[in-house]
């Protein structure tokens, strides 16, 4: 389940979507994902994956690779579901069995919510997918630049971003090794309750933790070495340049935006 995660990896490809400005990515994905939040219908999330499906299929990104972000997430979404499904009122009641009472209600937000998890995951998996974590520094650092006026470090913030992003698959696959390591030795970590369970999760944090602090140590050596000071002066070897695709890019999201605002006022909820 480990290997599933799939935020932070970076699938090569020669596409339109790998091609596109960094910005436009960020500023879509941003849009896609506020969208999925104003959706009261089903025909909402119809066209919000519909116009996904589009989306990966410009990316030559396989769709079994971005859905398998969703597994490690699988727990949460079906706690989020029955808390909604258990805890939301309403006038018509399906079932009363005791303290439960599920209505029509409760289901239409159940599944809902549900459906925002899933784009929401699969949605900024793309985006990290097809954008490098230079490219991706990049962008948010350019997008933010008009707050270096009220002395926030964007550039700052941007590297520890992109630093973050960039260790997830490295933790991942850090975690793996670990874990195979351990069942080698007779490690059990399924057995048991759940107390136990984290007990047994011991031996993998701490190696984990201390290797997470060695890398840490030697990325911050090695960026001292290249004498990194920040981003006050620096300059860019690829300065980031809008293109005839990237406003056309702009021009389909502005289209979305359109097609989802009138769809919402002809369509009932």
């Amino acid at each position: 389940m480990l290997r599933d995660i799939t935020i932070g990896q970076y699938y090569q490809a020669e596409s339109v979507i790998h091609r596109l400005d960094p910005r436009v990515k960020v500023i879509a994905t941003f849009i896609y994902i506020i969208s999925l939040f104003c959706f009261n219908q089903l025909s909402g999330y119809i066209i919000a994956a519909f116009f996904f499906y589009c989306i990966v299929k410009l990316s030559k990104v396989p769709f079994k690779f971005i859905t398998r972000g969703i597994k490690p997430i699988i727990f949460m979404l079906i706690f989020t579901a029955a808390l909604n499904l258990l805890w939301t009122s309403g006038e018509h009641v399906l079932i009363q069995y005791g303290f439960i009472t599920i209505t029509s209600e409760g289901v239409k937000k159940m599944v809902f919510m549900a459906l925002r998890l899933i784009f929401l995951i699969i949605g900024s998996s793309l985006m990290t997918l097809t954008t490098t974590p230079n490219q991706l520094t990049d962008a948010i650092e350019n997008l933010f630049k008009p707050l270096n006026k009220l002395k926030v470090p964007v550039h700052e913030l941007a590297m520890m971003m992109s630093i973050a992003l960039r260790f997830i698959p490295i933790l991942v696959e850090e975690t793996d090794k670990i874990m195979k390591a351990q069942l080698a030795r007779g490690a059990d970590f399924e057995s048991g309750n759940i107390i136990q369970r984290v007990k047994n999760m011991i031996p993998i944090f701490i190696p984990l933790f201390v290797s997470a602090a060695r890398r840490a140590s030697d990325l911050a050596l090695a960026m001292d070495a290249r004498c990194y000071h920040g981003g006050e002066g620096r300059t860019k070897m690829k300065p980031l340049k809008y293109k005839r695709q990237d406003i056309l890019a702009y021009f389909v999201m502005f289209c979305y935006i359109c097609v989802i605002v009138v769809t919402g006022k002809i369509l009932p909820v």
